[in-house]
């Protein structure tokens, strides 16, 4: 004879229902796009490098991170690789290296660049413009000036003017793509 199905004990929870089922998939589903459109909207985002104009520091086609909360935290600093709104045109992203903070007064003789009036030395710049000038100016309250690192092939501050930060979208801090590339960029 058989005893019959044994009860067990446990943790007195039943099986969900496929309801309860598609109910908890669906509420996963849309907190992970909520989560994606926060991440992207306010903390990260990707961008693609378009152009020569950031070598040998970044390539044509390269993919990186952009930390979106960084700047509102603090001050962009000299140095800094930033994404940022063209001024031309605010539906263009441009990506440059601030070299010229608020305040600072800059100035390019024969491609040396000068910020108040002492030398800076540039390690990532390996296609200087030898021939380059540009005249003394001081960079506005609440603005940077930006220039590439390929100086011969940058539409860069020396072209279309000083970048209000308000333009500026964040600090590239990642190649990701491709992975032979994967790194902090210089």
């Amino acid at each position: 004879m058989s005893a019959g199905p044994v009860a067990m004990e446990g943790s007195g929870r039943s099986k969900p229902s496929s309801r309860r089922a598609v109910r908890e998939i669906a509420e996963t589903i849309l907190l992970a796009v909520v989560l994606a459109f926060v991440v992207r909207g306010f903390v990260v985002e990707t961008f693609v490098v378009l152009g020569p104009s950031m070598e040998p520091t970044l390539h044509d086609l390269e993919r990186l991170f952009v930390n979106k909360v960084g700047y509102r935290l603090q001050a962009p600093s000299r140095g800094d690789i930033i994404v940022f709104a063209y001024p031309k045109d605010m539906d263009r992203d441009f990506i440059k290296r601030i070299i010229g903070l608020p305040g600072d007064t800059l100035e390019i003789k024969d491609g040396r660049v000068y910020v108040n009036d002492s030398f800076l030395n540039e390690i990532y710049v390996s296609y200087p413009d030898n021939h380059a000038n540009y005249g003394k100016v001081t960079v506005p309250p609440a603005h940077v000036f930006v220039l590439g690192d390929n100086r011969r092939n940058s539409e860069d501050s020396r072209y279309f003017g000083f970048v209000p930060i308000t333009n500026i979208r964040g600090k590239a801090f990642l190649i990701y793509w491709p992975v032979s590339r994967f790194g902090l960029p210089q």
